[in-house]
C-alpha cells in the first residue's frame, strides 16, 4: 500500500482538473480512451476508474460498449454489414457525452470496431472513420497482454486472437501517430498506472496554452513598428 503510485492517493487536485477542463471555450469533457484485445481488462478497468476519480471529486461518466450491448440484445455476434453502424453508434455516444465538462471514459472507441472488422472479416474499410472519431479523445490507454484469458458470451474467439488484435491496435494508432499510454499489471498496479496516465494528460499543457506561452516570431520593422510594412519585403529598402 506504501507504493507511489497507490491508487488511494489523490494524484491531482479536482479543482486543478476543473479548471483545466474549462480552459477551453468550448466546454468539451475529457475523454479517456480504452483499448484492448478481448479479455484484458477494458470494461473492470474502465469502472475502477470512475470510482477512484469520483472519490477524488471528479465528476465522471462511463461510455460502455455498444457492441457488447448489441451481442447481449441479439444473443450473437454482428454481420460484416452490421459493423459500420455499431462503430457509429459507439463515437455518437462518446460525442454525446463529451459534450458535458468532466471526465469521459469510454469503454472502446470505433476503432476498436474497425479493429474487429478487419481481424474477423479482412474489412479494414472502417478505419479512416474511426481514427478521426478517435482523435477527438485526450487519452488512449491500451490495456496489456498480462491478465489471463476468460471466457465471455458471444463476444470472446480465444485467447489466440488476443495478440493479432494488440498489433493491429498498435498499427493502427501509430500510422495516425496517436499517442497511447500502456496500462499493465493487475489489481492495484493496473488501476495506478491508469490514473497516473491520466493525471499527465491532464497536467500536459494544451496546444492553445503553449501558443501562448510560446508565441511564435512576428518580424516587426525597426523603423515603423508595423508588422505589413513593405520593408519586410524589400529589407533593402532606404
Amino acid at each position: 500500500m506504501g507504493h507511489a503510485l497507490n491508487a488511494m492517493q489523490p494524484l491531482f487536485s479536482p479543482a486543478g482538473m476543473i479548471e483545466k477542463l474549462s480552459a477551453s471555450e468550448v466546454e468539451r469533457g475529457f475523454v479517456v480512451a480504452i483499448l484492448g484485445a478481448e479479455s484484458t481488462g477494458k470494461t473492470t478497468l474502465a469502472t475502477e476508474l470512475r470510482h477512484a476519480l469520483s472519490a477524488q471529486g471528479c465528476s465522471v461518466v462511463v461510455v460502455g460498449e455498444f457492441l457488447r450491448e448489441f451481442c447481449d440484445h441479439e444473443n450473437r455476434t454482428p454481420t460484416e454489414s452490421e459493423q459500420a453502424r455499431i462503430a457509429a453508434e459507439q463515437s455518437r455516444r462518446i460525442d454525446e457525452a463529451a459534450r458535458s465538462p468532466g471526465i469521459v471514459i469510454a469503454d472502446t472507441t470505433a476503432l476498436m470496431i474497425a479493429v474487429y472488422s478487419d481481424t474477423v472479416f479482412g474489412d479494414t474499410s472502417l478505419y479512416a472513420v474511426a481514427i478521426e472519431a478517435h482523435r477527438t479523445c485526450d487519452l488512449t490507454l491500451l490495456t496489456a497482454l498480462d491478465i489471463p484469458w476468460q471466457a465471455d458470451g458471444h463476444q470472446r474467439d480465444g485467447p489466440h486472437v488476443r495478440e493479432p488484435v494488440d498489433a493491429l491496435i498498435r498499427s493502427a494508432l501509430h500510422q495516425a501517430k496517436l499517442p497511447y499510454a500502456v496500462v499493465a499489471g493487475t489489481g492495484d498496479k493496473r488501476l495506478a498506472a491508469a490514473l497516473q496516465a491520466v493525471r499527465h494528460a491532464l497536467d500536459a499543457p494544451s496546444k492553445e496554452d503553449e501558443a501562448r506561452a510560446n508565441p511564435p516570431w512576428q518580424w516587426v520593422c525597426d523603423r515603423c513598428g508595423d508588422t505589413d510594412c513593405e520593408r519586410r519585403f524589400l529589407p533593402k529598402l532606404t
